[in-house]
């Protein structure tokens, strides 16, 4: 895929799939370690540790439509092309988390792409679910990085959202327009200023 953002969506596709009523989609940006890495987590319907150890295999899918499944493994192949990996953590009846992590400045690492898109298709077509998302960059610290690592943070949580629009439901057209705009506002300022 030429944006990571385009796996998030289809992980979280996954997720919703899976019965899920809450995702959550956090992006690290490390600049000091020069890593990005992204979790999505879920408290969908969850594997056993036998699925969830084979899930990256594009043969093994829960999908009854067809008998490949590619986005898990792309999406480990992108992050393993990158000097990184993914890592899938699950349990049944509680949820399941996935995590890339790459190299940030490797030349073949995609660009993280349009995540304002993202949240607004999830929201658009799911507006019952929960999403929450997350966008963090750490960098050294003050003079001569003694203070730790700096950290600049973006929250956004749609039951947050959803509380103050009243009877306005979050799948509005006007909405989701606004919300898209918004967090991509917000990506550019975090990953802007230094």
């Amino acid at each position: 895929m030429r944006e990571l953002s385009l796996h998030v969506l289809d992980i979280a596709q996954n997720s919703l799939a899976a019965g899920a009523t809450y995702v959550e989609i956090e992006i690290t940006e490390d600049r000091s370690q020069d890593r990005l890495t992204i979790a999505i987590r879920d408290n969908g319907r969850g594997m056993s540790q036998d699925l969830a150890a084979r899930a990256s295999d594009p043969f093994v899918t829960t999908r009854e439509t067809r008998k490949v499944g590619l986005g898990l493994p792309l999406f480990a192949a992108s992050a393993a092309a990158c000097d990184g990996g993914l890592t899938i953590s699950s349990a049944e009846g509680v949820g399941t988390t996935v995590v890339a992590s790459f190299r940030a400045s490797h030349i073949d690492r995609a660009p993280l792409g349009d995540m304002g898109s993202t949240i607004a298709a999830i929201l658009a077509c799911n507006p019952g679910v929960r999403v929450r998302y997350v966008h963090r960059v750490l960098g050294p610290g003050g003079a001569g990085g003694l203070s730790g690592p700096s950290e600049r943070r973006f929250e956004f949580d749609s039951e947050d959202v959803q509380s103050k629009l009243g009877d306005v439901p979050i799948s509005n057209p006007r909405v989701i327009t606004f919300i898209r705009g918004m967090i991509q506002q917000e990506i550019s300022a975090l990953s802007g200023g230094e």
